[in-house]
């Protein structure tokens, strides 16, 4: 019959509705939305420094060993007729060779001589300096020549200077006398001293000893 539902149906029919009614409001409702996570983003490393290049170490060239000086050896001895006083003084360069000049000064003899190539040249009596004002002792070398020279210090003339010191010790010309005595300086005879201004270099060895008697094949070694 339309319209006419037993008791039965009824209950049905209406808990259908309020199951619909149910459905329809959990339909309606609002639904719970998951909180957006953070984006992870995936940096891959940087690829690794290359490594630094090999730095060259400059290495210092070894420097060559200083060639040991030749030994002087005294080949020849002039032939100086006796006694060799003050203001004496001899000059003979025949039968000598080409070769190194050596001027050999020996304050206890009161002699200088001069070797080129070993053979004795020239010798000749000298001055030295007094005590107070002591010619130095050892090997030195030419640094200066000055056939006008005069002294700086006592403004008196030095012909023929050929300089061994910064201070001012040299060889020159001189009155060379018995009893005289100079500032250090070695003075020998002024037309001697002009051959050995002539013969002589810059560079070339001076040996001063006290004493020291050169012999046949002796050689001294200058500093």
């Amino acid at each position: 019959m339309a319209g006419t539902f037993s008791p039965r149906t009824m209950a049905v029919l209406m808990l259908a509705t309020a199951g619909g009614a149910a459905i329809a409001s959990l339909l309606a409702a609002p639904r719970d939305v998951a909180t957006p996570q953070p984006e992870i983003r995936v940096v891959p490393a940087p690829p690794p420094a290359p490594a630094p290049a090999p730095v060259a170490i400059a290495r210092a060239t070894p420097i060559p060993p200083r060639p040991k000086p030749e030994p002087f050896v005294v080949r020849r001895i002039l032939d100086v007729p006796a006694p060799f006083r003050h203001g004496d003084s001899v000059w003979d360069e025949s039968g000598a060779p080409q070769g190194p000049i050596v001027v050999t000064i020996d304050l206890a003899a009161q002699t200088l001589s001069v070797f080129r190539g070993g053979y004795e040249i020239g010798s000749a009596v000298i001055l030295y300096g007094a005590d107070e004002k002591p010619t130095p002792l050892g090997a030195f070398q030419v640094s200066q020549k000055d056939a006008d020279h005069i002294s700086n210090l006592y403004g008196a003339p030095m012909p023929y200077m050929l300089r061994l010191t910064n201070d001012g010790i040299s060889i020159h010309g001189a009155d060379v006398v018995y009893g005289r005595a100079t500032h250090g300086c070695v003075g020998v005879p002024t037309a001697f001293a002009r051959k050995l201004f002539k013969v002589v270099r810059h560079g070339d060895t001076v040996i001063v000893t006290n004493g020291k008697r050169l012999d046949m094949g002796e050689a001294i070694k200058p500093a």
